[in-house]
């Protein structure tokens, strides 16, 4: 240890310095001694005179290293950057990644002996494929972090049902692309540019008599070098006579054109209207009958996958026999009835062929039941929600069904070793947000993987198997069954007190037969006590009401029940409110036993032990276990998520004797119960409210009866003010329950999905959505249709359109554009009002029969169908064509070409011989003119008359005095002058002002002007070739219809979907070509409102922010709640959210601009800030408790917000990696940790 070196320093050596503070002044003595790099502690901190102020940036960049170029770098040697030599490594560029083997070896052998006949070459057709340009499942899979969810950047596997394109195909496709013309075909301005390349040949700068050297090696060209003289006599011989052959090619052909033989084929029947008889309709829903038994059911399957303790029903049987044949079934049958059976049977299957199953429900909740009760059957079973995945590599994965569609667009591997997709719960794709996503994912599953569809009883189960049969190409079978394991009853209850409590009327008993007596009986009952009320206490109330009515009513029906042994009971409320007032009027029952109440508390704090203090305490906690402790639950959306878990489990187990729920409840897991109450019939459907359907009806009433245990389960409709009519109880009972009808709609992640995908067309895939099945049913008889109407036009001869038949197409054109338009003003005339004043019974009208073009008529009698008006006419006719013709014969017999004479208004119909009459039923289209004239007719009289003339026992007898009348009326129109019988005109007359009308009155008036300038009419040929060029026209007619029907253009959605691409062309997510562009590529990110995320994103309006700020910003996209509170933001909060609603205010201008429909307001409308405060404060760190003295919201829907909230978070999260944007991507990290915590993730009981 060496010495410190103390000897004495120089005084000036010692550390002190003096340091003068502002300017007034004042100094300070400084003692720190300067460090090694020799910098010192300032002496000075502010310079005397003006204080310092910062240069302009601009200012310096100009002064500096514009106009002073020895500020650049480049000049300053020490501030110029440092380079490294790099390492050289030869070896280095020996690698070489290698390529796939585009050539495979094929060993060929004798079939019958198995010999090596030899080996061959064969080309490798799916060589250089991957996830980003393939659609076929020969594709390597992916890295593993994507094998579950997928990637956007993937392409789908081909779905099944659309035909894949074949390697010649695509070999055709790629040579048409090659046929090019060098000299036409050839761009020279690139798209998106104004100015191109100039190709044209310039002869600037070239000296006269030079030649350019193209010239030179083009004469090239025309010399042949050969090897022998042999050769180029061989190669001259074939070239004269390929010359040869040609000129003589062209000689024939000459000479068959200039023999100018034209043939003249006989008139053709008329176009066929329905399909040939050998096309027919494909039927892919193949309908078993559920109630035969299977008697053989064991010998054909020895070995079960899947064993169940009981018994199966028939149905069951049925069904496992399909789905050990590898089929697609569809399973229609009531709740409870067992059809989860026929699931768990699929995914023993696919455990036992080692392949994997998808299990789909319509709500999270739903799926952590389910996770929970095959997990304990099978084991290997997986969950996967929005915000959980547990177990993804099982065999069996339960999820919803976004997540599923996701998956599929996305590409996940997870698809390869897919064997079954069982969809629960399909009467869901009804619902008008989210049915279109079962649409979606049915049209996208590829071809190898087979459908399961689990559905309450619906009336056209045989359609819809039939629409996914037709766009799968794969027989769907469908067993639907409407027999009960438990058989209902259903109750009127009209008790309010202690005294009536027992009054229950059998209104439909186990049999199903409606029981009108128990009906009444319930109204006798209802009138007596009302009576009763009103001779005691007034006329006030006479029914009784309010909260004291309730609760007698409420107590007097759980008394009942309690007697009846009908507990435990599903009280059916629709309404959150009503559920929570009607379990407090009960504050008075407790239906447990003690040991109940203590079994009910250790499970109820064993449940709650994984939450905080704090959150233990919310009033809401507190209360709903003072309920379940007396054996009464509560479950709705209002409920905590984990509450509502705890109520579904102590129900199951029997310790909830007494459930309130709302509609929810009724779907998902079989959890029933003895007895079923219906609180009202009545719901309201977020528009206003109406009776429930009978499919909601049978949907509820089926939780009743628990099999094994009930014999018959209770129905039971409380009739609090009034007993509900009988037509609507009937109806709601008795009726079919709804159809399954298609909720197809597109969006813009739809769109952009597919526009990425180049084989995939948005149109196919409106083309097979259950929209257009009835559409798209008969395409294939159409398209055989085509080609048999194109064969038949083909063999068509020519019209004679030469010498005095020149004007025969102008002529034949405005015949038919005068038809038209009189069938146009006659159509309007019968719907304006001063029309059916006019066409009323006596009016006279002028029709075109087969006899005479000008039959006189009058109006006997008009129906009341406002959309099919039929006017019962009588017309005149010969007594010869009289005898024997009916109204259904009118019009046969030879037909005749329209002559000007036929078409102009002339002298009216009159018999030669003796006068006849019809009797015809007119629409307005068949009417040619409204006459002014009127007849006074008494209308019956003469319809009797003609009736009775009609009897074969008065057929000869002489005309009525009625008809005869009238006959004799219209008889005398013939004796007025040619063109003098007045009409009226529908503008003048009938005073329709509307331009449409007038332009056809202005039209018609100027084609019956022209139609005496042709001379057509007079030719000999006239009638005949008339009628072929009619009848050519009517094919052509016919097949421009048919091809409508098959192409893209009758799609009901093009319209739209056209908007919507113009829509994403304007906000520049795909280019003019629809090649998807960088915003398209983040919209795909994005689950929900795709748009409005990826105008923030791009904006740049969410980077500045804090991240509980982009939390509260971003929770407009998942609250859809009203609410009473006005929320208290900050000032940035403030500006975010005039933000987020002038970007979607531009978004709904565009969409307008573009054509959409949806209004500006109710678009921007559609994004609520009522939950902002609160997930403000939530993400802040604030306590639940304190965070629901904040808002009006009941606590479950803020947990199911913020939890949705989470989902958004992490699509930005998305959308900012894809941009490169790192700030916002890890605030959105930050946000979603922020938000994630307490009770709101508390995990699911279910999957504990």
């Amino acid at each position: 240890m060496s010495k410190p070196d103390l000897s004495p320093g120089d005084p000036l050596d010692l550390p002190l310095s003096i340091l003068e503070v502002g300017l007034a002044g004042r100094v300070e003595l400084i003692t720190e001694r300067p460090e090694p790099s020799g910098s010192s502690f300032p002496l000075s901190t502010i310079p005397h005179g003006l204080p310092p102020y910062d240069v302009d940036l601009s200012f310096e960049v100009v002064q500096k290293y514009l106009t002073d170029p020895d500020w650049l770098s480049i000049h300053d040697f020490d501030r110029s950057p440092r380079s490294w030599p790099r390492m050289k490594d030869v070896h280095s560029l020996f690698h070489m990644d290698v390529t796939a083997p585009h050539m495979d070896l094929t060993v060929e052998r004798n079939a019958a002996t198995g010999e090596l006949c030899g080996i061959n070459e064969v080309l490798v057709g799916h060589a250089g494929i991957s996830a980003q340009n393939s659609l076929s499942l020969r594709r390597p899979p992916g890295p593993p972090s994507q094998s579950v969810k997928g990637s956007t950047s993937n392409f789908p596997f081909w779905p099944g049902g659309m035909d894949e394109p074949t390697l010649e195909q695509m070999k055709a496709v790629s040579d048409e692309d090659e046929a090019l013309d060098f000299e036409k075909d050839l761009l020279t301005i690139p798209p998106g540019w104004k100015q191109g390349m100039n190709f044209k040949q310039t002869d600037i700068g070239r000296a006269a008599g030079a030649l350019p050297l193209t010239s030179l090696l083009g004469a090239l060209d025309d010399f042949t070098l050969g090897d022998s003289s042999e050769d180029e006599e061989g190669g001259e011989g074939r070239d004269l006579a390929g010359k040869g052959a040609t000129k003589e090619a062209l000689q024939r052909t000459d000479s068959l054109e200039e023999l100018g033989v034209t043939t003249v084929s006989p008139p053709l029947p008329p176009p066929p209207t329905s399909p040939p008889p050998d096309v027919a309709s494909e039927q892919w829903a193949v309908a078993l009958n559920s109630n035969d038994p299977v008697a053989d059911f064991y010998k054909r399957i020895p070995d079960l996958a899947y064993k169940h303790p009981f018994e199966l029903d028939p149905f069951q049987k049925k069904a496992v026999l399909c789905l050990e044949a590898g089929s697609s079934v569809f399973i229609a049958a009531h709740t409870s009835a067992g059809k989860t059976v026929v699931a768990e049977y699929a995914i023993a299957l696919s455990l036992k062929h080692m392949t994997r199953t998808i299990y789909t429900s319509p709500i999270k909740a739903l799926s952590n039941q389910k996770f929970r009760d095959f997990k304990i059957t099978f084991k290997d079973v997986g969950l996967i929600t929005g915000d959980v995945q547990l177990y993804t590599g099982a065999s069996c994965l339960i999820m919803t069904t976004e997540i599923l569609r996701s998956m599929l667009y996305n590409g996940s591997d997870v698809i390869r070793d897919l064997e079954w997709v069982i969809f629960d719960e399909v009467h869901y794709i009804n619902d008008v947000e989210r049915g279109v996503v079962w649409e979606e994912v049915l049209i996208m599953l590829p071809d190898h993987v087979n459908i399961i569809l689990l559905s309450a009883t619906v009336p056209n189960t045989q359609e819809f198997a039939d629409w996914i049969g037709r766009i799968k190409k794969k027989k769907i079978y469908v067993i639907s069954t409407t027999r009960r394991p438990v058989p209902l009853e259903h109750y009127l209850y009209t008790g309010n007190s202690q005294k009536t409590q027992n009054q229950f009327f059998l209104l439909q008993d186990a049999s199903g037969t409606f029981q009108t007596k128990g009906y009444y009986a319930a109204v006798e009952a209802k009138k007596e006590r009302s009576s009763k009320y009103s001779q005691t206490f007034g006329a006030k109330h006479p029914h009784g009401g309010g909260a004291g009515h309730d609760k007698g009513t409420w107590l007097s029906l759980v008394q009942s029940l309690r007697q009846r042994d009908a507990l435990p009971v599903v009280v059916f409320t629709f309404s959150r409110s009503r559920c929570e007032q009607n379990a407090s009027a009960l504050s008075t029952v407790d239906m447990c036993t003690s040991a109940e109440r203590s079994e009910v508390q250790t499970y109820y704090t064993k449940c709650l032990s994984r939450l905080h203090g704090g959150d233990r305490k919310l009033p809401q906690v507190l209360h709903m276990l003072d309920l379940l402790k007396r054996g009464i639950g509560i479950h709705h959306s209002g409920i905590l998520p984990i509450l509502k878990e705890v109520v579904e489990m102590l129900f199951s187990r029997g310790l909830v004797k007494i459930l309130f729920a709302t509609e929810t409840f009724a779907m998902g897991v079989n959890m029933p119960a003895r007895t079923v109450v219906f609180d009202s019939i009545r719901k309201h459907d977020g528009s206003n409210f109406r009776d429930l359907t009978p499919g909601e009806y049978i949907q509820m009433a089926g939780r009743a009866g628990r099999r094994g245990l009930d014999n018959t389960g209770m129905v039971i409709i409380l009739c609090k003010s009034s007993v509900p009519e009988m037509s609507d109880l009937h109806k709601m009972m008795m009726g079919k329950p709804t159809q399954l009808h298609s909720q197809f709609r597109l969006t813009y992640s739809m769109i952009l999905n597919l526009l990425r995908v180049e084989a995939l067309r948005v149109e196919d895939m409106m083309k097979r959505s259950f929209a257009e099945s009835r559409t798209q049913r008969d395409s294939k008889a159409h398209e055989q249709q085509i080609k048999v109407l194109t064969k038949t036009l083909a063999g068509m001869g020519e019209i004679e359109c030469t010498g005095d038949l020149g004007d025969l197409q102008d002529y034949f054109v405005t015949v038919q554009e005068l038809t038209y338009t009189r069938e146009i003003l006659q159509k309007r005339v019968a719907e304006s009002i001063n029309g059916m004043k006019c066409l009323s019974v006596g009016r006279i009208i002028i029709i075109s029969t087969d006899y005479h073009p000008w039959v006189p008529g009058v109006i006997l009698q008009v129906s009341s169908d406002a959309s099919n008006r039929i006017y019962t006419t009588l017309v005149l006719c010969e007594k010869k064509r009289g005898e024997g013709v009916n109204t259904q014969e009118r019009g046969k017999g030879e037909k005749k070409a329209p002559t000007p004479d036929d078409l102009l208004m002339g002298k009216v119909f009159r018999p030669e011989g003796p006068c006849d009459h019809m009797l015809l039923k007119l629409h307005a289209s068949d009417i040619i003119y409204v006459t002014g004239k009127t007849l006074r007719v008494h209308a019956d009289k003469v319809l009797d008359d003609v009736i009775r003339g009609q009897t074969p026992r008065y057929r000869n007898d002489p005309p009525g005095p009625a008809v005869s009348g009238v006959t004799q009326e219209l008889s005398r129109l013939a004796d007025l002058p040619s063109g003098s019988l007045s009409t009226l005109c529908p503008v003048n007359d009938l005073q329709l002002k509307d331009l449409e009308v007038v332009e056809a009155v202005s039209r018609a008036r100027r084609l019956e002007g022209a139609l005496r300038g042709f001379s057509c009419a007079n030719s000999p040929r006239f009638n005949k070739q008339y009628l072929l060029l009619e009848q050519r026209a009517n094919l052509m007619n016919e097949l421009d219809r048919l091809r409508f029907l098959t192409s893209d253009q009758s799609l009901s959605l093009l319209p739209e979907y056209q908007q919507r691409v113009n829509v994403l062309r304007t906000l520049q997510y795909i280019d003019d070509g629809g090649a998807v562009q960088l915003k398209g590529r983040v919209a795909c990110e994005v689950s929900s409102h795709e748009l409005l995320v990826t105008e923030l994103v791009l904006d740049g309006a969410l980077s500045p922010l804090a991240p509980e700020e982009i939390a509260a910003l971003l929770s407009c996209l998942v609250f859809q709640h009203k609410t009473q509170c006005e929320p208290r933001l900050t000032e940035i909060l403030k500006e975010g959210v005039e933000k987020v609603r002038s970007l979607a205010e531009r978004l709904a201008v565009v969409q307008r601009e573009c054509g959409l429909r949806e209004s500006v307001e109710d678009f921007v409308a559609q994004y609520k800030f009522g939950l902002t405060e609160v997930v403000y404060e939530w993400a802040r760190g604030m306590p639940f408790a304190e965070i629901m003295a904040l808002t009006d919201i009941q606590e479950g829907l803020i947990v199911r917000c913020i939890q949705r909230l989470d989902e958004a978070c992490r699509d930005v999260r998305s959308a900012a990696r894809l941009v490169g944007d790192a700030t916002l991507c890890a605030k959105m990290d930050a946000a979603s940790q922020l938000i994630k915590r307490d009770i709101i993730f508390a995990a699911s009981l279910y999957t504990q």
